[in-house]
Protein backbone atom coordinates (compact mmCIF):
# COMPACT_ATOMS: atom_id res chain seq x y z
CA UNK A 1 0.00 0.00 0.00
CA UNK A 2 1.41 3.39 -1.28
CA UNK A 3 1.69 5.73 1.44
CA UNK A 4 2.77 9.90 1.04
CA UNK A 5 3.32 11.59 4.73
CA UNK A 6 4.26 14.88 4.55
CA UNK A 7 5.38 17.23 7.57
CA UNK A 8 7.36 20.45 8.11
CA UNK A 9 4.21 23.06 7.38
CA UNK A 10 3.84 25.66 9.96
CA UNK A 11 3.24 29.67 10.14
CA UNK A 12 6.13 31.90 9.20
CA UNK A 13 6.26 35.64 8.11
CA UNK A 14 6.79 37.12 4.85
CA UNK A 15 9.80 36.36 3.84
CA UNK A 16 10.72 33.43 5.94
CA UNK A 17 11.20 30.04 4.76
CA UNK A 18 10.23 26.16 5.35
CA UNK A 19 11.16 23.06 4.19
CA UNK A 20 8.89 20.65 3.79
CA UNK A 21 9.48 17.19 3.93
CA UNK A 22 7.62 13.83 2.37
CA UNK A 23 7.94 10.19 3.35
CA UNK A 24 7.66 7.80 0.99
CA UNK A 25 6.52 4.10 1.78
CA UNK A 26 4.91 1.17 0.13
CA UNK A 27 6.71 0.96 -3.22
CA UNK A 28 9.51 0.39 -4.48
CA UNK A 29 11.42 4.28 -4.58
CA UNK A 30 12.61 3.72 -8.17
CA UNK A 31 12.43 5.69 -11.58
CA UNK A 32 9.40 7.61 -11.68
CA UNK A 33 7.70 10.99 -11.11
CA UNK A 34 6.77 12.79 -7.99
CA UNK A 35 5.83 16.10 -7.46
CA UNK A 36 4.10 18.90 -4.68
CA UNK A 37 0.36 20.29 -4.96
CA UNK A 38 -0.82 22.96 -3.08
CA UNK A 39 -4.58 23.91 -2.32
CA UNK A 40 -5.66 27.45 -1.12
CA UNK A 41 -9.29 27.59 0.36
CA UNK A 42 -12.03 28.25 -2.91
CA UNK A 43 -8.99 27.68 -5.14
CA UNK A 44 -8.34 24.99 -7.50
CA UNK A 45 -5.34 22.51 -6.63
CA UNK A 46 -2.04 23.68 -8.08
CA UNK A 47 0.96 21.82 -9.08
CA UNK A 48 3.65 23.65 -8.22
CA UNK A 49 7.14 21.28 -8.94
CA UNK A 50 7.83 18.12 -10.30
CA UNK A 51 11.29 15.87 -10.15
CA UNK A 52 12.16 12.62 -12.18
CA UNK A 53 13.08 10.54 -9.32
CA UNK A 54 15.93 8.61 -11.53
CA UNK A 55 17.84 11.34 -12.48
CA UNK A 56 16.34 14.42 -10.96
CA UNK A 57 15.39 16.61 -13.44
CA UNK A 58 12.98 19.30 -11.96
CA UNK A 59 10.31 21.61 -13.59
CA UNK A 60 8.34 24.40 -11.47
CA UNK A 61 5.18 25.97 -11.70
CA UNK A 62 6.32 30.05 -12.61
CA UNK A 63 3.99 30.45 -9.76
CA UNK A 64 7.29 28.95 -7.23
CA UNK A 65 10.02 29.34 -9.99
CA UNK A 66 13.52 31.20 -8.16
CA UNK A 67 11.77 30.56 -4.64
CA UNK A 68 11.27 27.05 -4.32
CA UNK A 69 13.22 23.99 -4.77
CA UNK A 70 12.08 20.31 -4.73
CA UNK A 71 14.39 17.66 -3.99
CA UNK A 72 14.84 14.00 -2.82
CA UNK A 73 17.24 11.69 -1.21
CA UNK A 74 16.55 8.45 -2.43
CA UNK A 75 17.96 6.24 -0.12
CA UNK A 76 15.50 7.68 2.98
CA UNK A 77 12.54 7.16 0.44
CA UNK A 78 11.80 11.16 1.22
CA UNK A 79 11.07 14.06 -0.71
CA UNK A 80 11.63 17.64 -0.16
CA UNK A 81 10.15 21.23 -0.76
CA UNK A 82 12.62 24.01 0.57
CA UNK A 83 10.68 27.16 0.08
CA UNK A 84 12.15 30.47 0.67
CA UNK A 85 11.21 33.93 0.40
CA UNK A 86 7.41 32.81 1.43
CA UNK A 87 4.74 35.32 0.25
CA UNK A 88 1.07 35.57 1.95
CA UNK A 89 -0.28 34.33 -1.17
CA UNK A 90 1.89 31.18 -0.47
CA UNK A 91 -0.37 30.12 2.10
CA UNK A 92 -2.32 26.61 1.36
CA UNK A 93 -2.41 23.01 2.00
CA UNK A 94 0.44 21.18 0.73
CA UNK A 95 0.58 17.99 -0.99
CA UNK A 96 3.17 15.74 -1.95
CA UNK A 97 2.10 13.14 -4.99
CA UNK A 98 3.13 10.14 -6.90
CA UNK A 99 3.12 8.71 -10.80
CA UNK A 100 4.46 5.46 -10.11
CA UNK A 101 4.60 4.56 -13.82
CA UNK A 102 8.08 3.90 -14.73
CA UNK A 103 10.21 7.36 -16.42
CA UNK A 104 13.99 6.55 -16.79
CA UNK A 105 14.55 10.09 -18.16
CA UNK A 106 15.61 13.60 -16.92
CA UNK A 107 12.92 15.40 -17.80
CA UNK A 108 11.07 16.92 -15.01
CA UNK A 109 8.64 18.20 -17.54
CA UNK A 110 7.68 15.48 -18.45
CA UNK A 111 6.42 14.41 -15.03
CA UNK A 112 5.00 17.74 -14.87
CA UNK A 113 2.18 16.98 -17.70
CA UNK A 114 1.84 13.45 -15.97
CA UNK A 115 -1.21 13.37 -13.69
CA UNK A 116 -1.04 12.18 -10.56
CA UNK A 117 -2.86 9.19 -8.56
CA UNK A 118 -1.25 9.00 -5.18
CA UNK A 119 -1.25 11.88 -2.42
CA UNK A 120 -0.73 12.21 1.24
CA UNK A 121 -2.76 13.90 3.65
CA UNK A 122 -1.29 17.50 3.47
CA UNK A 123 0.56 20.07 5.53
CA UNK A 124 -0.64 23.19 5.90
CA UNK A 125 1.62 26.54 5.34
CA UNK A 126 0.31 29.86 6.36
CA UNK A 127 2.71 33.00 5.63
CA UNK A 128 1.82 36.28 7.40
CA UNK A 129 2.36 39.23 6.35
Amino acid sequence: QVQLVESGGGSVQAGGSLRLSCAASGYTYRSACMGWFRQAPGKEREKIATISTGQGGTYYADSVKGRFTISQDSAKNTLYLQMNSLKPEDTAMYYCAANLAPYYGASGYRCYTRSYNYFGQGTQVTVSS
